[in-house]
C-alpha cells in the first residue's frame, strides 16, 4: 500500500451528496476545494467560475460534476 501525497488527493475523504450546497449560491454542490485556512463548495457553475483563481491555492480540488451527465454509457 502506497501512502503518498498524491494518493491521498486522488481519493476523495467522502462523496458529496445533496445535502452539500454550493457557497455561492446555494444549489447542490458538486466541486469540493480544500484550501490551508477550511473548505468552500460549489455549483458546477461557480466551480468553473472560480477555478483559474483557487486551482493555484488549493490543497485538493473534488469535482463530481460529471455526475450532471448521468451515465453516458452506451
Amino acid at each position: 500500500m502506497s501512502n503518498t501525497a498524491t494518493d491521498a488527493l486522488d481519493a476523495p475523504t467522502y462523496e458529496l451528496t445533496a445535502l452539500d450546497r454550493c457557497d455561492s449560491c446555494g444549489a447542490q454542490a458538486y466541486i469540493r476545494v480544500e484550501l490551508g485556512s477550511g473548505e468552500l463548495l460549489f455549483c458546477a457553475h461557480h466551480g468553473k467560475k472560480y477555478q483559474d483563481k483557487l486551482e493555484s491555492v488549493a490543497r485538493s480540488w473534488h469535482d463530481e460534476s460529471s455526475k450532471l451527465l448521468g451515465d453516458q454509457r452506451s
